[in-house]
């Protein structure tokens, strides 16, 4: 079922190609990192058309067959086939967030546990240490999940340097936001679930039947920067998040608190922000000096 590509220059190339063309750059990049080839890429890309095509694009009341699904995605039936076989017989993972980063979002929203200038407020590592009508670390994680113990949380919270413990026996935010350190296995399911999550929002607001309207998806950039201010811009963002995310994380423990009764609990959101920084002149010409003629841009999207 599969054909060749017609033999075109990128300036013939459609739109929606050009648009994975540009998503698929990054992706290079990360599977050059991390020692994926081409053969893997491809059995990752038959995987995926062969999950979406059967979880979103089947016929009502029918069951969606392996020639519909080839038909749609150009993958051969005999490989359709073998990954529908292979994905049945796997347990489906389930998207949440983790006990430590839902006990995060917690501490950095819940009045209860915020100084008065709202920055998250030292816990005693046991009720014993607290004063009285003190919170304290595992109250904070009682409320979250009573499946995990306190202790098991804030070992793997020491282990992912959010926290730190303080000589008075308390336990100290290092940072408000849940980001793992480098090469932690954690810091790939953040990449995927968050990247993931981006461009199903970009794809639905592209898609040619749309049923409902289109999702929160801009940006806003600038040019002409000094590498100065460019780190300059980048801590503002971060502040700005920081400011935003206690604030949302806030008005979800609301939602969440208003869902409970509803018959239907289904949905789920994910809101987050990015920042990028490319050196223009080096980065996409090695050896390239930057235009200093060329106008500052600033645009939003």
């Amino acid at each position: 079922m599969s054909q060749t590509p017609p033999d075109r220059s990128p300036e013939e190339h459609s739109p929606a190609e050009q648009s994975v063309v540009r998503v698929l750059r990054p992706l290079v990049r990360l599977m050059i990192d991390h020692g994926l080839q081409l053969v893997q890429a491809t059995e990752l890309l038959k995987e995926a058309m062969v999950q979406e095509a059967v979880e979103r694009y089947g016929v009502e009341g029918r069951d969606v067959s392996d020639t519909r699904v080839s038909i749609l995605t150009g993958v051969h039936r005999k490989d359709v086939k073998r990954l529908r076989t292979t994905q049945n017989s796997q347990r489906k993972v389930k998207q949440g967030i983790t006990v430590p980063s839902a006990v995060i979002a917690r501490w950095i929203s819940d009045p209860r546990y915020l100084n008065i200038d709202q920055t998250p407020r030292t816990l005693a590592k046991s009720p014993k240490a607290a004063n009285h009508g003190e919170p304290d670390f595992p109250t904070l994680v009682s409320e979250v999940s009573r499946d995990v113990s306190a202790r098991a949380v804030l070992d793997e919270l020491l282990r992912l340097e959010a926290v730190t413990l303080l000589p008075q026996g308390q336990v100290a935010l290092v940072d408000q936001a849940y980001v793992p350190r480098a090469g932690l296995p954690e810091q790939f399911g953040f990449l995927g679930e968050g990247v993931g999550d981006h461009l199903s929002a970009a794809v639905h607001n592209v898609a040619p039947k749309r049923l409902s309207g289109a999702m929160l998806e801009q940006s806003a950039f600038s040019e002409g920067l000094s590498s100065d201010q460019a780190t300059e811009l980048q801590h503002f963002a971060r502040q700005q998040w920081a400011s935003v995310l206690q604030k949302f994380l806030a008005a979800a423990t609301m939602a969440e608190a208003r869902s409970k009764n509803s018959p239907y609990q289904g949905h789920r959101v994910r809101f987050g922000v990015y920042f990028y920084e490319q050196d223009q002149g080096n980065s996409s010409h090695p050896g390239a000096e930057p235009k200093p003629d060329e106008p500052k841009r600033r645009r939003g999207k």
